[in-house]
């Protein structure tokens, strides 16, 4: 994505469908102060919100993704005594991963460089992730001595597994892009100039799609990973019957029997 002047850190648009959404400092690598955070926060909020947002992109401007915390801004909050850290993981970053993992459509990141801290805890949030041959992910927490936070002990083992989300925690280390696809940690790697155009294509795929589909297929997701299987089992059969009522899959059907493309419109 390219640079942008206008002063905004965050920009959001809507086009064909497609809500995206861009971290714009890139003079900072996209590091998430209290402003950036807010508008961010409210981006993505207005994207779930949005009914004529069948997909959401998130991506950012420059050489990062965004390398989480701007630690210049935490670190000035220390010197006058402020070490509430509690209070923006409340305030922002938990709202903004909660609405990106379970808002009722797709979203895809589009990782252009560096993801870390927090940066990382938003793309491991998002469906899909295509990432630049030459990004990387580095799970920074333990490097300024602190926990984990933005969903991360959440969403990192259930990509990687157990012992290696330890590693990537307790040993933070840039992950290049290759080795990011082997662990799972992205969906796809391409050429730099090609992660936002990449994205866009997926996305606007997706947003012709199922939409119906695809929110019950993340909501099966969700619940199966913290309920037992016979609760999943009952969870699986009221989201089919939901989605079996539909008027999506009457009219994929007929389009089915008919050897015709279904066309969605996500009721």
């Amino acid at each position: 994505m390219s640079e942008d002047s206008t002063g905004e850190p965050v920009r959001y648009e809507v086009k064909d469908a497609v809500g995206v959404i861009t971290l714009n400092r890139p003079e900072a690598m996209n590091s998430l102060d209290t402003s950036t955070k807010v508008a961010l926060r409210d981006a993505v909020l207005s994207a779930r919100d949005d009914a004529t947002v069948r997909a959401v992109v998130l991506t950012g401007t420059g050489r990062a993704f965004s390398v989480g915390e701007d630690l210049k801004e935490h670190a000035q909050a220390l010197e006058a005594g402020d070490e509430r850290l509690g209070a923006t993981i409340r305030e922002h970053y938990n709202p903004t991963v909660q609405a990106l993992a379970t808002m009722p459509k797709p979203v895809i990141a589009a990782v252009n460089g560096v993801a870390a801290g927090a940066g990382a805890s938003y793309t491991f949030s998002c469906d899909l992730r295509i990432v630049a041959d030459t990004a990387g992910f580095n799970l920074a927490f333990a490097g300024i001595g602190l926990s984990c936070d933005t969903g991360m002990s959440w969403m990192l083992p259930r990509l990687v597994g157990w012992a290696k989300a330890r590693e990537l925690l307790f040993l933070p280390r840039t992950v290049p892009a290759q080795e990011a696809l082997a662990l799972g940690l992205a969906t796809e790697v391409v050429p730099a100039d090609d992660v936002v155009p990449r994205a866009l294509e997926l996305a606007r795929q997706l947003a012709a799609g199922p939409t119906l589909a695809y929110a019950a297929l993340r909501r099966a997701l969700e619940f199966s990973a913290t309920n037992s299987l016979t609760d999943t089992l009952e969870h699986e059969a009221t989201l089919m019957q939901r989605t079996g009522e539909s008027a999506d899959h009457h009219d994929a059907v007929r389009a089915f029997l008919a050897k015709q493309q279904p066309v969605f419109h996500g009721r």
